[in-house]
């Protein structure tokens, strides 16, 4: 079958397609029909390849004026229609059915047909797509313009660098790093309101570990001790929070540096493993609702983002200064920055690592050390302050993966 016949045929399923969806929705019949069903959007489709193909054989007046006539054709369209009810979303369709029978018309089959599904997929849902703005809360939509304009005017704008000693400042690359981690404790947050809190503490705790797992420790160590019947499920909630962090941190080593989080596999695959086990050995319990962690709130706040930016360049200095003091120096340092916050120290490591000036054995040693560090805290917060069967549970499944830390350490 000859190319052009191809493309004319594409063009004009393509415009019946997005048809048949106008005439199932009832838009095309009734007292309030708008102009086109599936006749008339096959056609529209049609004129669009039609337009295409003069295009490619060179007559650019004619296919300009075939064109425009058909879009001329819905403009008078919608505006008679207008005058009853403001809805342009036929009109819409009509247009983007003439662009992509151009397409198609032009030899883009792909593209066109892309395009057209894509159309009718949109119109098709859309029930869902209402619903879902309508239920869309005013602080997550806030916080998806936040980070729009985060990675798009203000990412672009940022120097390079590097600006300074101590390794320099380098703007843009810190920028970077605080759209991915900010990112990802977003999404967590998402999936953790999206979800609900009548999955339970452990769904809760696994979520939450994403946005912040010392939030989520600290949060269900208080609750224990108001909720000591609901122990168990509170100490499920913690353990998933803090498994997760090994992901999390093997995420982001594998983003900045491949080699590195090659080599820190090994070392968090038995915590993780005991974080896992400890999940399992109990079952996943979701016996009562989770309150909102107070603690873990939205991460896409400016305060935050500039917060993880300040955090992220005092981490690198201080990694800068430390590493003239050799390994030792290093691995102190490591069990400081992780005391607060293992994502500077991944981060730090890993920018080393790439650079070259830290060995990727020491960096996993560093990092590893930090996790420790971290961990150690956690066993003390849930020791300290949780209270019942929470305390013992918590307790122990994070002195075990803290062992099975420390362990790796001895054994590199």
């Amino acid at each position: 079958m000859p190319d052009a016949i191809v493309a004319l045929l594409v063009a004009m399923l393509g415009g019946a397609a997005v048809g048949v969806e106008r005439e199932w929705s009832g838009h095309a019949s009734g007292p309030e029909a708008r102009f086109a069903g599936i006749r008339t959007f096959a056609l529209l489709g049609l004129i669009g390849g039609l337009a295409g193909r003069l295009w490619m054989s060179g007559a650019d007046a004619l296919a300009t004026v075939v064109l425009a006539a058909a879009a001329l054709l819905v403009a008078v369209a919608y505006f008679a229609a207008s005058r009853r009810e403001i809805d342009a979303t036929t009109e819409v369709a009509a247009v983007v059915v003439l662009g992509a029978g151009a397409m198609a018309g032009l030899g883009h089959l792909q593209s066109s047909s892309a395009v057209v599904a894509a159309t009718a997929l949109l119109l098709f849902e859309k029930s869902r797509l209402h619903d879902l703005v309508a239920h869309v809360h005013p602080a997550e939509l806030a916080s998806a313009f936040r980070f729009a304009v985060m990675a798009i005017v203000v990412l672009p704008l940022l120097p390079e660098g590097p600006f300074g000693p101590l390794g320099g400042i380098r703007p843009r690359e810190l920028w970077l790093l605080v759209l991915f981690f900010s990112a990802l404790s977003f999404a967590g947050y998402l999936a953790r309101r999206v979800v609900g809190a009548s999955r339970g503490y452990p769904v809760a705790g696994l979520l939450g570990g994403l946005v912040s797992s010392t939030s989520v420790t600290l949060s269900f160590a208080r609750l224990s001790r108001d909720r000591a019947d609901q122990g168990i499920a509170l100490a499920q909630g913690v353990i998933a929070a803090n498994t997760t962090i090994y992901v999390r941190v093997l995420a982001a080593s594998a983003l900045l540096s491949p080699a590195l989080a090659l080599a820190l596999a090994p070392s968090l695959a038995v915590p993780f493993a005991i974080g896992v086990g400890a999940l399992v050995a109990r079952g996943f319990r979701t016996p009562a609702s989770a309150p909102d962690l107070e603690d873990a709130r939205n991460p896409l706040q400016l305060r935050a983002a500039l917060e993880m930016v300040a955090v992220f360049q005092a981490a690198l200095v201080i990694v800068h200064l430390v590493g003239r003091a050799g390994p030792a120096g290093l691995l102190t340092a490591s069990a400081l920055l992780g005391l607060n916050d293992v994502d500077a120290l991944t981060v730090s490591m890993a920018k080393g690592v790439g650079s070259g000036e830290t060995p990727v054995a020491l960096a996993v040693r560093a990092i590893t050390t930090g996790l420790v560090a971290n961990t150690c805290v956690k066993v003390a917060v849930s020791a300290g302050i949780g209270r019942g069967v929470f305390r013992g549970l918590a307790a122990s499944a994070l002195l075990a993966m803290a062992g099975a830390l420390v362990g790796a350490l001895m054994l590199r």
